[in-house]
């Protein structure tokens, strides 16, 4: 099943996409697609009859879930990202998080505040959580994963690395994670390692690469992560970026106000998101 919601920020509509691509509204059987739906989601649908369920029309596209309650990310998860940064393949993976105030539709701006010196942009594969983990076994893994979103993990870099402390100040912005447009259930992503994924800006392709190069794969980063923290209903996992990032590029390539995003993973629907002034995009 591929979810989605569709309308204004905070009075989205729940919806599934049918066979012929038109969205369904799904309300009457879940209030939402969040944390606390997500745990019955399927059972709740089970057996509906989608072309009997109202036909929304196209209109903006919110996150395909509501605020998660965590947003957990990993660095340098591929080896030419890694290498294009400086920087060594980690022993491990690299935990930090993104608040969740910064997950925002697939078409909604990304804000640059007048502080922002180095804006950037990273396509990821976005993994979000069915059911809790903790202390589960590779081999468990991926049976406790709803589906798969495309993400962009906007990045300050200036605040991210010239700041001090932890990456989270650089990462954690309003509309710093487009995320969508859809959820795509896990039963129709047979491999989530074998998915290509591109971005652009401004028309020029900028990073263009597949998950089949990740250091550490999907089954292994929920299998970590749930070793440290209880991995929650709605929990969105960002994977990592290939290379192709703004800081990499020599001489660094930045975000403007102006500028255009478009991303895409494959099965997973891409993204067009404008660069807006923070001030007049609030």
């Amino acid at each position: 099943m591929k979810f989605l919601r569709i309308g204004p920020p905070g009075a989205e509509i729940p919806c599934v996409m049918d066979e012929d691509g038109q969205a369904r509204d799904i309300s009457s059987l879940v209030p939402d697609i969040s944390p606390e739906t997500i745990p019955h989601l399927t059972e709740s649908l089970a057996g509906a009859d989608l072309a009997r369920l109202p036909a929304v029309p196209e209109g903006r596209l919110g996150a395909p879930i509501a605020r998660p309650r965590n947003v957990w990310c990993i660095g340098l998860n591929y080896s030419d990202h890694a290498a294009e940064s400086g920087m060594d393949v980690p022993a491990e993976p690299i935990l930090f998080s993104k608040s969740g105030a910064a997950v925002c539709g697939p078409t909604d701006p990304i804000l640059k505040s007048a502080q922002m010196t180095k804006l950037d942009w990273e396509v990821e594969l976005g993994v979000v959580i069915g059911r809790a983990a903790l202390e589960i076994a590779p081999e468990e893994a991926l049976d406790h994963v709803l589906g798969y979103c495309a993400v962009n993990d906007v990045s300050e870099r200036a605040w991210q690395a010239e700041r001090g402390g932890t990456w989270i100040k650089g990462k954690s912005y309003p509309n710093f994670c487009p995320t969508g447009p859809w959820l795509v259930t896990a039963d129709e992503v047979p491999d989530p390692q074998a998915l290509s994924m591109d971005l652009s800006v401004n028309g020029e392709t900028m990073q263009r690469g597949s998950t089949d190069t990740m250091v550490y794969g999907v089954a292994h980063i929920v299998h970590y992560l749930s070793q440290f923290v209880l991995l929650e209903p709605g929990d969105l996992i960002c994977t990592g970026t290939p290379p192709g990032v703004g800081m990499g590029m020599k001489p660094p390539r930045y975000l403007d106000v102006g500028d255009t995003v478009r991303l895409s993973v494959e099965g997973l629907g891409g993204q067009e998101t404008p660069v807006v002034s923070a001030a007049e995009g609030r």
